[in-house]
């Protein structure tokens, strides 16, 4: 009996970029990039309500705080070239599941219809003592 030994060789494309100084995106707070797009899908770091234009936490109503953790989002996803409509997949952590009705109401209102998806996850505690973080992933669809 003969043997026959198949070789294949794969040749693959990897890019791989970060997301640099843009003055739309809060500055990191730990040694990490807000994304990195490795062969044409976004990672994008978990968002919390930090204005990028003076560096500090947005603090009041749990919805203001998630319009600015999905404003942050936006403008990473801009900033690489990506819409929220090119999002596949998000993470909500919050510190308190009361908060899950007027989290959702907010973070549902940046779709058409199309939605990620997601899991939404009660933690103990979140970087600055934010309420609300948001991670995502990307794809051009």
């Amino acid at each position: 009996m003969k043997k026959i030994v198949l070789s294949i060789i794969l040749f693959t494309s990897f890019t791989f970029s970060v997301a640099g100084q843009d003055k739309t995106i809060p500055a990191p707070i730990a040694p990490y990039s807000p994304a990195v797009l490795v062969n044409g899908t976004l990672y994008i770091s978990g968002q919390i309500p930090i204005n990028p234009a003076n560096n500090e936490m947005v603090t009041g109503a749990i919805s203001e705080q998630t319009h600015q953790v999905m404003k942050n989002l936006g403008s990473v996803l801009k900033s690489f070239g990506f819409e929220y409509s090119d999002l596949v997949k998000c993470t909500i952590y919050m510190t308190d599941m009361a908060n899950y009705k007027a989290i959702n109401d907010v973070y549902g209102s940046y779709f058409n219809g199309n939605f990620p998806a997601r899991e939404a996850v009660q933690v103990v505690k979140l970087p600055k003592n934010a309420e609300v973080e948001i991670s995502g992933i990307a794809v051009k669809r």
